[in-house]
């Protein structure tokens, strides 16, 4: 299984990179998405309750499933992010029963579990395999993760694509995923806002950003690449055609970046078949969703299968896919993502994924005068990165490549040990040695 995070990477790391006094700030974000996404191994699933979904909170901290605040049948609780979620999560379960005869996101009823106030600050929503995870977000920048419905629409969704499809999270596939979940997410929010295709606005995580930041959204599908120009956040850099295509070892291959180019597809398929995107071209997307594709499906093999399952629109999704350029083909993709190398006694910490698509990247000298250097050269001693345990990357969650003094391995976060979760905040987050 994949676990996927709201906010890339890309963004964060540009946060601290045009906001010095912000870089503490992101880097402890960062190392608390690293930590609580290291955690997920030792989850068990929260028990089935026979309710349709069942909201928890973390009360600030780390501990999942949390406790029970608000269960399918019950009125609102009074605590927003609480209610955002029950509500979001409940009108997203109605759309795919009421349009795609999906009973929850396994097809067989299971309970969704969600957790809301997770963590303090943690600008983040995911899913961990196991239940729907959203931060309050840090004040500054981000908002709560639960405010725009589209959010929780896109993480449900990516439930629903690890059990239908099970696209692997990273290259094309990755994007696929990505791209599969904001397109459903903004099926979600237009069907709540009684609008056709036409009308909306195309825009994922509109309302995340709090007042002073220059951007509409996360993302924009209709135009990639223009959902933010921010002097802090930098520009929106997804691509909306594949002649600008990114080739990146960040973010699982650019998951979210080139997620850009079938989102554009989609926006256009829509637009194109009119009246309402969920029934229109959002049941095309389904059944190629469903309809056996490969996990490590490409562009091209996404685009030949909603052709095949468009009927009377194949010629307008064809010609979709086309404007994007991408050619419907059968095909596979997905590279490995090599970790950075580093020479001499030092050690390197580069963590991409998340939500965001933002970066985080640190670097300690063994040999110089650095407080964090000996507990690290202790961790380095006794760490064997053989001995880690690989495995696909999880959607919206974060991917971890170490080079330890020249031992380099890239690493889930829900495959953390304990020792690479504390190499990972002495680096990425200085404070918090000693």
């Amino acid at each position: 299984m994949t676990r996927a995070c709201f906010v890339p990477p890309y963004l964060l790391r540009q946060i601290a990179l045009t906001r010095p006094e912000e870089t503490d700030w992101v880097e402890q974000m960062l190392a608390h998405d690293d930590g609580v996404r290291l955690q997920r191994t030792a989850l068990a699933p929260a028990a089935a309750t026979g309710a349709d979904w069942v909201v928890h909170t973390a009360r600030n901290g780390s501990a999942l499933p949390g406790i029970v605040v608000r269960t399918a049948g019950d009125g609102p609780s009074g605590d927003a992010a609480v209610d955002e979620a029950a509500d979001g999560v409940a009108a997203s379960l109605a759309m795919f029963a009421e349009v795609y005869g999906r009973d929850s996101f396994d097809d067989a009823g299971a309970t969704v579990v969600a957790t809301v106030h997770y963590q303090r600050g943690y600008d983040n929503a995911f899913w961990n395999g196991e239940q729907l995870v959203f931060g309050d977000g840090d004040g500054r920048i981000f908002g709560r993760f639960t405010k725009p419905v589209d959010v929780l629409g896109h993480e449900l969704t990516h439930a629903v694509t690890e059990r239908a499809a099970g696209l692997v999270y990273e290259g094309q596939s990755g994007a696929l995923n990505e791209s599969v979940s904001d397109a459903f997410a903004a099926c979600l929010k237009q069907r709540l806002l009684g609008q056709d295709a036409l009308a909306g606005d195309w825009l994922i995580g509109a309302g995340l950003f709090l007042p002073g930041v220059a951007g509409r959204a996360l993302r924009d599908m209709a135009h990639p690449g223009t959902a933010y120009d921010d002097p802090v956040l930098g520009r929106d850099p997804q691509p909306a055609h594949m002649d600008d295509y990114v080739d990146t070892t960040d973010d699982h291959g650019g998951v979210h970046l080139n997620s850009g180019i079938p989102n554009r597809a989609f926006h256009l398929a829509a637009t194109a078949i009119g009246g309402s995107s969920a029934e229109g071209a959002g049941r095309i997307w389904y059944a190629a969703l469903t309809g056996g594709l490969p996990s490590r499906a490409d562009f091209a093999t996404f685009a030949a299968a909603t052709v095949a399952a468009a009927g009377e629109h194949a010629s307008a999704v064809e010609e979709a896919w086309a404007s994007v350029g991408v050619t419907p083909q059968t095909g596979t993709a997905g590279p490995g993502q090599p970790p950075p190398v580093t020479v001499g006694r030092r050690v390197h910490v580069r963590r991409t994924g998340g939500f965001a698509g933002l970066t985080a990247d640190g670097e300690v000298d063994l040999d110089a005068d650095d407080r964090r250097a000996p507990e690290l050269a202790a961790l380095v001693d006794r760490i064997d990165l053989r001995e880690v345990r690989a495995g696909d990357p999880r959607p919206d969650m974060y991917v971890y490549a170490f080079d330890l003094c020249g031992d380099c391995a890239t690493v889930p976060e829900q495959h953390l040990t304990t020792d690479l979760r504390r190499v990972a905040e002495l680096v990425l987050t200085p404070d918090v040695a000693g």
